[in-house]
């Protein structure tokens, strides 16, 4: 696999969006994850938010695009398209992506990330192995994590779990 692709601002401008759809998902009482979906041509054609607060864990905003896109997009489409998310894809929701045939993925914050603060704050291990998006599905292009949104992200999170941040 190619090095990861650098994040430019037409990029920030979609992650940021992602970020704000995490927002509406903890402010819901939901896991602060959001993702967009945007086509070969830069339009945005799908976006979601998580919606696992109803016991459906797999209600991934990515898992959602993946689903949508392979009902709605052609495999040209699929592949020309590019899905931002404010945290990079489970093992799950790669899996999804890769078997869709969708395109490149630009995330705000890392898997490792994730599970650092998750150390950091003294939460347990989710239920599935907590791998980054090529250990899944090795021929997916991706960039991030993005330093500019990660404050904003881990700040997110920290409130789900009702610690402090700083």
């Amino acid at each position: 696999m190619d090095e990861p692709q650098t994040i430019g601002e037409q990029d920030r401008l979609h992650l940021r969006r992602c970020v704000e759809l995490a927002r509406e998902a903890l402010e819901d009482g939901d896991e602060p994850f959001g993702s967009v979906l945007v086509d070969g041509r830069g339009t945005v054609r799908f976006e979601d938010r998580n919606r696992v607060k109803g016991g459906d864990a797999t209600r991934h905003p990515e898992f959602e695009i993946a689903r949508w896109a392979a009902a709605h997009l052609s495999p040209a489409e699929r592949s020309e398209s590019t899905v931002y998310t404010s945290g990079e894809h489970c093992p799950m929701c790669s899996a999804a992506h890769a078997w869709v045939g969708l395109g490149r993925i630009v995330y705000a914050t890392s898997t490792e990330q994730l599970t650092g603060w998750h150390r950091e704050w003294g939460l347990p291990a989710g239920p599935v192995a907590a791998l980054p998006v090529n250990a899944v599905a090795p021929g997916v292009p991706v960039s991030g994590p993005d330093p500019e949104l990660a404050d904003e992200v881990r700040g997110l999170h920290a409130r789900l779990h009702g610690v402090d941040a700083r």
